[in-house]
C-alpha cells in the first residue's frame, strides 16, 4: 500500500469529517459533560451507523461496531492487501504494524517496546498465565467475576503444573475502595505470584480500584495482570500510572477496530521472565515482540487500527466516557429502588462507566434477556453467575436516550407482573 495513500484515507477518518466541520466547530469547544447530553451531537453521529431497525441493540459490549466509514476503510485495506498479496506481506507489512503499534502505544500512554498487537484480550492474558514458569505450590489470586476464559487457562495451569487458584468473590455494590484492596489482600500468601484484575468487570460494568489494589499487590511482592477489554478506549487512563505489570485489552470493543485484534503491554522488567506461546527464535528474550509471533494472519485488520485510533483520538476519551457514563446513569436511576428491580451495578458514578447489568427478581436472567428481545424488540445479553443474575445493558455512543426509555419501561412493565 502506497504510503500517501494510507495516510490520505487515514485523514478522512475524524469526527470533523463525519459529522462535518462546521458542525464540529460548535461542539468542540463544550465540556465533556454537557456534550454528553447534546443529542444533537450524537445524533449527527449516529447517522454515520448502519444500525439494524428490527431491535434496539443494548449488547455493544461484545462488539462495537464501525462506523460505515471506517468499514469501507476496512474494505479498501482488505482489497489492497489482496491485490499486493505476498509482495505486501514481505515488503511493507512489517512496516506497517509497527505504525500501528505506535499509534495504540501513545492511546496507552506507554512505550511501543512494551507493547504487542494480539487477537483480543483472551491471548494477551493466556500469553502471561501460560508464560509463567509454575511450580507447584505457587499461588495465584483472581475473582469469580472475571471473565471465563483467563478462569480457564488458570484451572489448566493448576491441572497441568499443581499451580494453586485462589478465588474472591467481589460485591457489587462495595462500600469502598478500601473494600475491595482488602479482599484481595487477604487472599495474597507467601507463595502467590500472579494477581488478575478486572479494570472493569465485564458482566456488572464496575470500574475496579486497580492502581490501590496493584500497589498492594507489589507491596508483597506480587506480580499485576489487568483484563482491560472494557476499559480501554472507554476510560481516561494511562496504562503505565496503573502502576500494573501486565495490561490487556480487545480493540474490537471500545476502539472500534474490525474483529482480531487486542494488545498486550508488559512492563518491561518482566518481558524477558514470559514464555511464549508461540516458538520465537528472531528475538532476544527481552524483545516483547517474542510474544508475538502471529504467524500468517489477517494484516488488514491491523491496517484498521490507524482508521480507528484517528476518529477515537478526534471525539477523545474524555468525551467518550462521559457520554457512556452520562447513558447508563440516564437509564439505571430510573429503575433504581423498583420493586423486584435489582441493578448489579454500583450507584457511585466513579465506580461504572457505560456497561450495567439489571436483573428482574421474579426472572430468570435467561428469561428476562429472551423476553426483552422478543416482547420489546432490545437486544441484550443474559449473565447468571456468581451473585450477579440479570441483563447486561451496553449502549454505544449513539444510543439515545428515547431507546433506553424503551428499556425502563420494559423493565418497570416485567417488574409488575
Amino acid at each position: 500500500m502506497h504510503k500517501r495513500d494510507f495516510i490520505r484515507s487515514l485523514g478522512a477518518t475524524t469526527i470533523a469529517a463525519l459529522i462535518g466541520d462546521r458542525l464540529w466547530a460548535q461542539f468542540e469547544p463544550l465540556n465533556p459533560a454537557v456534550l454528553a447530553e447534546d443529542e444533537t451531537f450524537w445524533t449527527a453521529l449516529r447517522a454515520k451507523y448502519r444500525l439494524k431497525p428490527d431491535y434496539i441493540n443494548l449488547e455493544h459490549g461484545y462488539y462495537s461496531m464501525q462506523s460505515s466509514e471506517m468499514l469501507e476503510a476496512f474494505i479498501t485495506n482488505v482489497r489492497e492487501v489482496n491485490y499486493q498479496a505476498s509482495y505486501y506481506m514481505r515488503t511493507v507489512k512489517d512496516a506497517d504494524k509497527l505504525a500501528a503499534r505506535t499509534r495504540l502505544a501513545t492511546v496507552a500512554g506507554c512505550s511501543v517496546d512494551e507493547l504487542i498487537i494480539t487477537r483480543n484480550t483472551t491471548e494477551s492474558l493466556d500469553t502471561v498465565i501460560a508464560g509463567y514458569d509454575w511450580k507447584r505450590g505457587d499461588e495465584a489470586v483472581m475473582a469469580s467475576q472475571d471473565y471465563g476464559a483467563m478462569l480457564d487457562q488458570f484451572a489448566l495451569q493448576a491441572r497441568r503444573f499443581g499451580m494453586v487458584n485462589r478465588i474472591v468473590s467481589l460485591p457489587n455494590e462495595p462500600r469502598s475502595d478500601d473494600e475491595i484492596v482488602q479482599l484481595y489482600a487477604s487472599a495474597i500468601t507467601p507463595k502467590t505470584r500472579l494477581l488478575l484484575i478486572s479494570h472493569m468487570v465485564n458482566i456488572t460494568g464496575q470500574v475496579l480500584p486497580v492502581r490501590k489494589v496493584a500497589a498492594m499487590a507489589r507491596a508483597k511482592g506480587v506480580a499485576v495482570a489487568v483484563d482491560g477489554a472494557h476499559a480501554f478506549a472507554h476510560l481516561d487512563f494511562r496504562i503505565p500510572d496503573l502502576g500494573v505489570d501486565y495490561y490487556a485489552a480487545s480493540l474490537h470493543k471500545w476502539l472500534g477496530v474490525p474483529l482480531g485484534a487486542g494488545i498486550l503491554y508488559v512492563q518491561r522488567d518482566r518481558i524477558a521472565a514470559l514464555w511464549p506461546l508461540f516458538g520465537e527464535s528472531g528475538f532476544p528474550d527481552t524483545d516483547i515482540r517474542k510474544l508475538n509471533h502471529t504467524g500468517t494472519h489477517p494484516v488488514h485488520t491491523d491496517l484498521a487500527i490507524q482508521h480507528a485510533v484517528a476518529l477515537h483520538e478526534s471525539i477523545g476519551v474524555q468525551r467518550k466516557e462521559a457520554r457512556l457514563r452520562y447513558l447508563q446513569q440516564y437509564w439505571t436511576t430510573k429503575v433504581r429502588g423498583v420493586k423486584n428491580i435489582v441493578v448489579n451495578t454500583p450507584a457511585e458514578s466513579s465506580r461504572a462507566a457505560g456497561i450495567a447489568n439489571v436483573g428482574v427478581s421474579t426472572m430468570p436472567p435467561a428469561a428476562l434477556a429472551k423476553t426483552l428481545l422478543e416482547k420489546y424488540r432490545i437486544w441484550t445479553v443474559a449473565i447468571d453467575r456468581e451473585n450477579v443474575r440479570g441483563a447486561r445493558i451496553t449502549p454505544h455512543l449513539h444510543t439515545s436516550p428515547a431507546e433506553l426509555d424503551v428499556l425502563v419501561r420494559a423493565l418497570r412493565e416485567l417488574a409488575s407482573t
